[in-house]
């Protein structure tokens, strides 16, 4: 059997300021609140194939600004609430590190994406990340995925601000990931 012929397109997902709201750092359920859009937006990369996996630093925990079990259970509620629109989110991959450790999962580094790629079949050809942050399109690049910078969250910030100091170009700039998901179904079709 051909294993390359199961492999199944992803989108790698940044979790603050592309899923929810950007709020720093998010240290009690409460502040969860899911960008508009969101749910739609996912379902329809959902339907057309797509495995939804959510990559995030979260060093809150390391900087003794919250326990890692708030982590969970701010994870258990995303699924939950998308759970509702019929969306399911694969996995959740964290980088739980403090920058200092120089760990080799903290985005950019591609350790949390060499993770999932050693426990699913993923074609990285049609595959990309998304996110609002100048490092979701350094790890794009440095796996080799198309990078979507949304202007949701730190976005518009970065886009003025930050990449024209960097060497990494947007694949595509959406408004937000309901754009980015109408892009991509468009870039498929085609």
């Amino acid at each position: 059997m051909n294993f390359k012929s199961q492999s199944f397109p992803a989108i790698f997902l940044d979790r603050d300021g592309t899923i929810n709201e950007e709020v720093g750092y998010l240290n009690h359920p409460s502040r969860l609140k899911i960008l508009k859009g969101v749910p739609q937006a996912l379902k329809k990369l959902q339907e057309a194939g797509f495995k939804l996996f959510i990559v995030t630093n979260q060093s809150g925990p390391a900087r003794g600004y919250f326990p890692y079990e708030l982590v969970d259970q701010i994870h258990n509620l995303i699924k939950k609430r998308l759970k509702k629109y019929g969306v399911e989110i694969t996995e959740f991959l964290v980088c739980f590190h403090h920058p200092s450790e120089n760990c080799h999962c903290r985005k950019p580094k591609t350790g949390l994406i060499e993770k999932a790629l050693s426990f699913y079949s993923i074609d990285i050809s049609k595959s990309y990340v998304i996110g609002d942050k100048c490092i979701d399109l350094e790890l794009a690049q440095n796996v080799g995925m198309k990078g979507i910078l949304v202007l949701t969250g730190y976005g518009k910030g970065e886009l003025q601000y930050v990449l024209p100091q960097k060497n990494v170009k947007p694949y595509f700039i959406a408004k937000n990931l309901l754009e980015a998901a109408n892009f991509i179904l468009n870039e498929m079709s085609s």
